[in-house]
């Protein structure tokens, strides 16, 4: 069932750390810029692949002005913290040429990284997708950062070279749980296993 921009859930990270997890709102532009400024550089650059400092009105607008079906965002906020500062986001945007086809990004900020952030968020994402009609996440990912890309070719993805891009299509499961992608995701605690998006 397609989710409502008023749909929220508090989920725990492995520390104990409390979130919610909630949909992306037109409010939330202070918040998205407050998060980038807790990226590292190294952790802005493979999310937008460039170098980035800060984003424009017109970005900030694409990035919480969303339809919340071909355009979805999910977003994670520290509950205890004053402000309840941003952690994290997975979104999605609907390929216009192909339906079943969406380009996903997950970033989370460094401090809560290897916490389990980034696997609730992409689980919530899946499911959101799945429920859209999408079948197929596309992300891009930098041809140095072998990791990732090994890990996702383990995974089944389909992996295609764009001078120093790799594009990676991946199967979305039918449910999370179980699947392959949780378990690879699991695994890789301590990484950013489908960070790489544009």
């Amino acid at each position: 069932m397609p989710c409502s921009p008023d749909e929220e859930y508090c989920e725990h990270l492995r520390d104990g750390t409390a979130v919610l997890i909630r949909p992306i709102r037109p409010g939330d532009k202070a918040k998205l810029v407050e998060g980038l400024e807790r990226l590292s550089p190294e952790s802005r650059y493979r999310r937008f692949l460039r170098p980035i400092s800060s984003l424009t009105e017109r970005e900030l607008q694409y990035l919480t002005e969303i339809d919340y079906a071909d355009h979805f965002a999910w977003g994670a906020l520290a509950v205890d913290e004053p402000g309840q500062p941003g952690l994290g986001i997975a979104r999605y945007v609907r390929d216009p040429k192909d339906p079943e086809v969406a380009e996903a990004a997950v970033a989370v900020v460094d401090a809560a990284q290897g916490k389990g952030l980034g696997t609730l968020l992409l689980r919530r994402l899946i499911g959101t997708a799945r429920a859209h009609g999408i079948r197929v996440f596309r992300a891009w990912a930098l041809a140095e950062n072998r990791t990732v890309i090994e890990g996702l070719k383990a995974l089944g993805a389909h992996l295609h070279r764009d001078d120093a891009l790799i594009r990676i299509d991946l199967d979305l499961p039918e449910t999370f749980e179980g699947s392959p992608l949780a378990a690879a995701l699991r695994a890789a605690a301590g990484g950013m296993p489908l960070e790489p998006g544009r």
